[in-house]
């Protein structure tokens, strides 16, 4: 199984994740021009694409979909709320009702040799999700957008061998930078994004001796910095009351608007 960031951060967000004979995509938050080329740099085209998963809503997860869609036809899977929200918005345009397919929170989904199972998320969306990926004993979870998490998100992303993890943001760089009052107070609630320190704790919390590869990703542009991210969360790690430190596991951060290294589990 391969994942790769092929963009990242509040500005548009596509994750592929892949075996020999199953190929998705992980939103579709960037132009289709851009999702093209960014599939053939891994050898790929998009009419091998098998189908693309959506977590919520917001535009800098589905600003492309419309035009992927009704080019190469390919099946968008969601839950009802996103189906629903991605209709009404005016940034995908007509979708052919028949591409969609419905799926829901802790039920699994198998496409070919792929097993996805969506997970509940604390984010500002209709019906968000995160997804958490098979491949015979193989797992990879890409877990972005949740203001929060909870001992049901521990246990849904325990095991895995690769994390695709939000690191939004630094709260002092949120609190003093330029956004409005009620534009931050949203960052930092419940239902907004996870800090650094948090994404910290909580990958704490998912360590294992068999994990083989962080990649941080979703990084604000305005309110972060790819090594602040980087440096806070292996502190967490370091600081934190596991036995594991933060030096212990590969971590990268996914690049904003480049295609990221591949990882092979």
């Amino acid at each position: 199984m391969r994942l790769c960031s092929i963009a990242s951060g509040s500005s548009g967000n596509c994750v592929y994740v892949g075996s020999e004979a199953t190929h998705l995509l992980i939103d579709a938050g960037i132009s289709g021009k851009r999702t093209e080329a960014g599939l053939k740099e891994l050898g790929l085209k998009m009419n091998e694409i098998d189908g693309i998963f959506i977590t919520h809503e917001h535009a800098d997860h589905i600003s492309g979909l419309g035009v992927l869609a009704r080019k190469y036809g390919i099946p968008i899977y969601a839950t009802k709320g996103t189906i629903e929200a991605i209709r009404q918005s005016s940034q995908v345009g007509e979708i052919e009702e028949a591409l969609f397919r419905t799926i829901r929170p802790d039920e699994k989904c198998i496409v070919k040799d792929l097993s996805l199972y969506p997970v509940h998320t604390s984010h500002d969306a209709a019906e968000p999700v995160a997804y958490r990926i098979s491949h015979g004993s193989r797992r990879v979870g890409i877990l972005t957008d949740l203001g929060c998490y909870t001992d049901y998100t521990v246990e849904c992303f325990r095991n895995l061998d690769v994390l695709y993890l939000e690191a939004n943001h630094d709260v002092h760089m949120l609190q003093v930078g330029p956004y409005p009052y009620y534009l931050k107070q949203r960052i930092l609630g419940e239902r907004g994004h996870l800090s650094n320190e948090a994404a910290g704790k909580l990958l704490s919390r998912l360590l294992h001796d068999k994990m083989q590869t962080i990649v941080l990703g979703h990084l604000s542009k305005e309110n972060n910095l790819p090594e602040l991210a980087y440096e806070s969360v292996r502190v967490e790690v370091t600081m934190s009351d596991t036995k594991y430190n933060g030096n212990d596991f590969p971590v990268y951060v996914a690049r904003r608007s480049e295609v990221s290294d591949i990882i092979t589990v």
